[in-house]
């Protein structure tokens, strides 16, 4: 009896962990929780509704100003007309019913109040009531039909998942007026069809294949247009089409019998999805093999420069940027970031007033990407530090460049809380396939392993963990799709991986930081050396979604920047901290010390707080200077002549992080006083002052002269963040002897190039080494 009733109770227990497993990690971002790669719940196959002959047929569509394709004002299409849904009485569970109508997997969220802008027509539902389950918005409970006492200010809007309901199949209840539908499908590829492309990466030619009812199907290529090209293209990663040799395919499809769906498709060029084109007019197929003597839908597409096949496979045309306008930074992987302008050499960002997927394909078409997955606003993805050159930009979707848009030159008050950022479509190169991490507790951490070909053979192995570091598991992260570094690991005995993977396959690994996986990282070849071998000294990492960015205000250090003659016998703590030259040490007690003073304002501008990388138990107290020191070397500081030799140098060997100030609205959450939390927090910054120990640099044997002055912050990549590049800042500076000027203070990357050469001698990455 007792085993009896222990069975059920233990089964029970067990999907109650289950189930607090998969909620751990609902929060990372992933529908459902699990990221690509990870083994998902099956999903329920699609069933078409049966209905009753009383219920109202309407079909559905999200329209209005998206910044993504799954997003929009709910309108319905009744008696010939199209219309919107009031709030009123909306709630998660009507959302359901519209997304999954719409044949996607599920709702993520609703918003009130015309959020995508006001409809027109009809409004045709109010206080709307669902359970969650009907198979139509038309089943839930309401006002009824075309009753309402709602205005266009309260059309509802929903976000639906990326996920497509699996078997989704299209059923157009509608007699006529076809062609105002959006086009919804379970599914859209392109199929390489010649044996040439089948072997290239990525495929950029080949049959428009649609997926409807479980089936893929091609497209006749009757009415199919440029612009219908130009959409498929950009969804799938590539900024334009090319021409391709159409006899070659209309010899295949004469031996191969097509089957084609039952629509053409109607896109206007400027969509960022096939899901915003609408439906074309019906195909009038004769036993579903021909399609009134068209053939099916081919596109060829041409890749950025960073995504084309090597010239070795034959593939010689490819996107290029004619002048660098524009530029992402900030972002976790290639193709996303926060859109910077060049404007009068100076760069700076765009406000998200009106911000629009329309304007983001413009930039990431212009960048060598294709249409834009997501136009992102509030400085989601960090803010920038220079000025905000551009505010209500209006695109029509073909322009070359974001700078041919038009926007509002009078327009002022736009802040970088409002910086606008995107998430560009990118070729699938297939990079995740070829990397996992192994023994992690969870799917953000664990044991770098690599599949290599060994002996004719693939293979996983371990990486060798000399040298590894933060750049090196930054490009981990991003090969995954698993956002930034957060720690980078030389030893993994702790994550006990895959017993058949312990050998090394890849060693002397030396990443930029910039590289889209790990084999575009200089490495040794085929002769391997790891003198401490894989298994449990192998290379980890830990990822995270977000990851701060400290940038040094260079109008704090330009306006505050003096001379100090201070005798010896004060800079004893200074002394000990090696914060002097080394000619001090022969220097009489009464003798006098020239220092270069000036405060430094580091601001936190990224989506994480910056937190030291050494624990609390490791920090080390410091006597002379009562405060804990939680990093080695946070900051150096340089003077450099002309030609970029160093003459004279500072530093914090270690530092006390704080929030000093912060923006409105956000409270300081760090404090060094009483062994206190250390770091800075997401828009605060900490402020050493002029006045502090070892806010200088010892300049007692420098000779009068032209000199460069150089900060760089987090030398040492301790911390990983968002943006390395702007981690530095450079002055131009003249001493005569008894005066010194401090001039064209500017962060790194903030300059054109053209600007940077006014800083002869030193280039933007050479103060960023190991």
């Amino acid at each position: 009896m007792l085993a009896a009733w222990s069975l059920p109770c233990c089964f029970t227990i067990l999907l109650g962990l289950l189930e607090l497993c998969r909620a751990q990690y609902e929060h990372l971002g992933y529908p459902h929780g699990y990221p690509q790669g990870y083994p998902e719940p099956e999903q329920e196959q699609y069933t078409a509704p049966e209905l009753h002959a009383d219920t109202p047929r309407i079909q559905l569509r999200l329209a209005g100003d998206k910044r993504k394709h799954n997003e929009g004002r709910v309108e319905v299409f009744y008696d010939g007309e199209w219309g919107t849904v009031c709030d009123d009485d909306f709630s998660i569970h009507s959302a359901q019913v519209v997304c999954r109508e719409l044949g996607y997997l599920e709702a993520v969220s609703w918003s009130p109040s015309s959020k995508y802008g006001k409809g027109e027509g009809r409004i045709w539902y109010d206080n709307v009531q669902c359970t969650g389950k009907e198979k139509t918005l038309a089943l839930c409970t309401s006002n009824g039909i075309g009753v309402s006492d709602c205005k266009h200010t309260e059309d509802v809007g929903v976000v639906c998942s990326d996920k497509r309901i699996p078997g989704f199949k299209f059923i157009n209840t509608m007699a006529n007026n076809v062609e105002s539908l959006n086009i919804q499908v379970e599914d859209v590829r392109i199929r390489a069809i010649l044996s040439s492309y089948r072997k290239r990466i990525p495929v950029t030619e080949g049959y428009v294949e649609v997926k409807d009812g479980g089936k893929w199907k091609q497209i006749c290529d009757v009415e199919w247009t440029k612009h219908n090209s130009r959409v498929i293209c950009g969804m799938f990663g590539f900024p334009g089409e090319r021409k391709y040799n159409a006899r070659i395919y209309k010899m295949f499809a004469r031996r191969r019998k097509p089957s084609y769906w039952d629509y053409s498709v109607n896109c206007t060029g400027n969509e960022a999805h096939v899901s915003s084109c609408k439906l074309g007019h019906a195909v009038a197929a004769k036993a579903n093999s021909t399609s009134g003597g068209g053939t099916p839908v081919v596109v060829s597409c041409v890749p950025g420069r960073a995504f084309s096949p090597s010239p070795m496979t034959g593939f010689r045309k490819a996107f290029r940027q004619e002048q660098t306008l524009v530029r992402l930074r900030g972002g976790a992987i290639v193709g996303e970031g926060r859109v910077e302008v060049l404007k009068n050499g100076e760069w700076g960002t765009i406000c998200d007033d009106n911000w629009s997927l329309l304007s983001a394909t413009v930039v990431c078409r212009e960048l060598g990407f294709g249409s834009a997955k997501e136009a992102l606003s509030g400085g989601r993805l960090g803010q920038g530090m220079g000025p905000v050159h551009m505010n209500e930009i209006e695109c029509s979707g073909f322009e070359k460049s974001i700078t041919e848009c038009f926007f509002n030159k009078e327009s002022l008050g736009c802040s970088h809380e409002e910086d606008a950022a995107v998430r560009c479509n990118i070729p699938a190169m297939g990079f995740q396939e070829r990397l996992r991490l192994s023994g992690g507790r969870n799917p953000y951490e664990g044991r770098v392993e690599v599949l290599v070909e060994r002996n004719g053979s693939l293979a996983w192995g371990t990486v060798c963990s000399d040298g590894w570091g933060t750049m090196e598991a930054m490009v981990v992260c991003r090969q995954l799709g698993l956002g930034f570094a957060s720690n980078a690991y030389q030893e993994t005995w702790y994550w006990p991986g895959e017993v058949s993977a312990d050998p090394v396959v890849m060693s002397g690994v030396r990443c930029s930081g910039t590289e889209m996986s790990l084999s575009q990282c200089l490495h040794h070849g085929a002769h391997l050396t790891c003198p401490k071998g894989g298994g449990r000294n192998a290379a980890g990492v830990s990822c995270s979604e977000t990851a701060p960015d400290l940038v040094l205000n260079p109008q704090v250090v330009e306006q505050t920047t003096y001379m100090e003659d201070r005798p010896m016998f004060l800079l004893q703590c200074a002394y000990e901290e090696n914060c002097l030259s080394t000619t001090s040490s022969e220097s009489p007690a009464i003798s006098n010390r020239r220092l270069l003073r000036f405060s430094s304002q580091i601001h936190n501008n990224g989506q994480s707080d910056f937190r030291p990388k050494a624990e609390r138990h490791s920090w080390v107290w410091h006597d002379c200077h009562s405060h804990y020191h939680s990093m080695e070397v946070f900051t150096h500081y340089d003077l450099l002549s002309l030609n970029g030799t160093k003459v004279a140098e500072g530093h914090k060997a270690s530092f006390c992080l704080e929030d000093t100030e912060c923006e409105e609205g956000i409270e300081k959450r760090y404090e060094c006083a009483n062994f206190g939390e250390q770091g800075i927090t997401v828009g605060c910054w900490d402020t050493y002052r002029h006045d502090i120990d070892c806010q200088w640099i010892d300049i007692t044997d420098i000779k009068p002269g032209d000199y460069i002055f150089q900060v760089v912050i987090n030398p040492n990549y301790e911390v990983p963040e968002s943006d390395h590049s702007n981690n530095f800042m450079k002055c131009r500076c003249r001493y005569d002897g008894h005066r010194i000027w401090m001039y064209n203070c500017h962060n790194g990357g903030s300059l054109s190039t053209e600007t940077e050469e006014a800083f002869p001698g030193l280039l933007n990455n050479q103060v960023i080494h190991r």
